[in-house]
């Protein structure tokens, strides 16, 4: 198989455990804070992929400084709007960075492909489908959902150059988890964490809370950070941007699924019909596959 196209089929598994990152979530956000989440997820990952910064170049850490930076605020407003609205319409709304990429491709003076242009219209049509609850109110959950899509478009684009950049992948993959974890724990100590009084019942409160959703966490921290993450690194590597923003569309599918069994969020008709559009949308995609060798990340 040609590793343009094992890299769709990685992002496209990449998508689908993204999917259930979302009721798992979901399922803690009552409890623990955003920054907790991340915090936690991110430093088990990178416990586990701390040895790839081994005599790691400066060149690559800086580039997963960078994209580490935005890949935490693209947490933080995801899992910040989770708590405030349900994890369908959470999963519309930050499915609209499928978008962002292509318009900041417009932006930088290039044109988006015309079936690019033709699968963005069929994900987007799939979103609204899916997520349609009757009325388009806003709620500030859906503002910050929104901020989480514009950075997690910000990020994709910038992954799609820094792939291209660093000499070895994993290491551009363990210093963004790293830069994340740090980030969150910065977040921690200058806004939430309390260092007089309380501080003994806040501890009490968030160790219940880390025992309580340990299973989950060790899920996110694992699974669908450390092995995701460095299999998302590998599959932008061998894929455009605009690309693998189409295949993301199809995450908030995979999260109503997901949701259905796990928290009991129904899917109605316009669920199935909203995945039905994405799932051609994806196909639309990938009507032409020929890159230009140069594209492509080296070995």
């Amino acid at each position: 198989m040609p590793h343009h196209l094992r890299g769709i089929a990685a992002l496209l598994l990449v998508t689908v455990v993204w999917g259930t990152t979302f009721p798992a979530m979901k399922d803690m956000t009552g409890y623990l804070s955003a920054s907790w989440i991340v915090f936690v997820r991110f430093a088990l990952a990178s416990l586990l992929l701390a040895p790839f910064l081994w005599r790691a170049r400066r060149a690559d850490l800086g580039q997963g400084v960078l994209v580490g930076v935005v890949l935490f605020f693209c947490y933080v407003f995801q899992i910040e709007g989770l708590a405030l609205t349900s994890s369908n319409r959470n999963a519309f709304v930050t499915g609209l960075n499928v978008l962002v990429v292509p318009l900041l491709g417009v932006l930088a003076g290039r044109a988006p492909e015309r079936r690019i242009i033709v699968a963005l219209l069929l994900a987007l049509a799939g979103l609204f489908a899916l997520c349609w609850e009757g009325s388009f109110t806003w709620g500030l959950g859906d503002t910050l959902a929104l901020l989480g899509a514009l950075s997690f478009g910000v990020y994709v684009k910038l992954m799609e150059g820094a792939t291209r950049k660093v000499d070895k992948l994993m290491t551009l993959t363990a210093a963004q988890i790293m830069t994340v974890a740090a980030c969150a724990a910065l977040w921690l100590l200058l806004r939430e964490i309390p260092f007089g009084e309380g501080r003994a019942e806040y501890q009490t409160y968030i160790v219940k809370g880390l025992q309580q959703y340990g299973v989950n966490l060790v899920y996110l921290g694992v699974v669908a950070t450390a092995a995701i993450i460095s299999l998302q690194t590998w599959g932008q590597s061998h894929s455009s941007a605009n690309e693998a923003a189409v295949i993301y569309a199809f995450e908030p599918g995979c999260a109503a699924i997901f949701a259905y069994f796990w928290l009991g969020e129904t899917l109605a008709w316009n669920g199935l019909l909203g995945a039905a559009l994405l799932i051609s949308g994806m196909i639309v995609s990938q009507w032409s596959t020929q890159r230009p060798s140069a594209a492509l990340a080296p070995e």
